[in-house]
């Protein structure tokens, strides 16, 4: 049981790698809050598990793009949780285009949910944490923020973001206790990625040293080891979940 005694919140956590970070986490021992844009089956799911593992998990419904939503949702959990001593900020968006032909509402969407929602998020929670002097913040980036990837510039753009962001806050907060860590995944199996045409994912696989995808088990397995006292003197890391893509 590597987190328990552990509070976390999980952003995105109704699908994909965000519900997988959540499960791996309840079973781990943690009490778990999952922010999502509406309510869904999977909170069921986890509350159930929770029940079972003997902690509990909360479901918070709020839009992480939008400041008026987001932020009284994650000051009332802080309140009522007591604080968190884990926060993931998983939750993130793709409008997918060429650079010459995208629109700016595409452009400014996907920033303003994947970067500007882990800031407004974390702004909130972590100066709780500061103030005891505890915890761990891990931010979801992407290969494709180390890399580049054509068609995806706002997507890139917002994940190389969350880098910078990770490796300039960890330092603000490293004298205080608080770590922040990245995790950089590659071609992970998801919802996302079921969308990309077999010829596609073809020549994404070949790139891959290892040759396969990557699954959900394997990320958020990254995300627990980043969340527990294992990792207790790593801070300002970008941790590739890539298969080997990112050497």
């Amino acid at each position: 049981m590597l987190l328990k005694g552990k509070t976390a919140l999980i952003t995105g956590a109704s699908r994909g790698i965000g519900k997988e970070m959540a499960r791996r986490f309840i079973e781990e021992g943690a009490a778990v809050w999952g922010l999502a844009t509406k309510s869904s089956e999977s909170a069921r799911e986890l509350a159930e598990l929770a029940a079972q593992n003997g902690t509990v998990y909360h479901e918070l419904i709020a839009d992480i793009g939008n400041p008026d939503s987001v932020r009284p949702v994650i000051e009332a959990a802080v309140k009522e949780s007591g604080g968190f001593s884990v926060l993931v900020n998983n939750a993130g968006i793709t409008r997918d285009g060429l650079s010459f032909r995208m629109k700016l509402e595409d452009w400014e969407t996907v920033l303003r949910v994947n970067l500007t929602g882990t800031f407004l998020v974390t702004q909130i929670v972590s100066s709780d944490m500061i103030r005891k002097r505890a915890g761990s913040i891990i931010n979801l980036s992407s290969i494709v923020g180390l890399h580049g990837q054509g068609g995806q510039v706002n997507y890139a753009a917002s994940k190389a973001g969350l880098i910078g962001y990770t490796k300039a806050l960890a330092k603000e907060t490293a004298g205080r206790g608080v770590r922040v860590n990245a995790i950089a995944p590659g071609f992970i199996l998801t919802e996302m990625t079921d969308v990309i045409p077999e010829d596609a994912k073809k020549t994404w696989l070949e790139t891959i040293p290892m040759k396969r995808a990557g699954t959900v088990q394997e990320v958020a397995n990254a995300a627990v080891f980043l969340a527990s006292d294992l990792s207790e003197y790593i801070t300002a890391q970008v941790i590739g979940v890539d298969g080997g893509m990112g050497a």
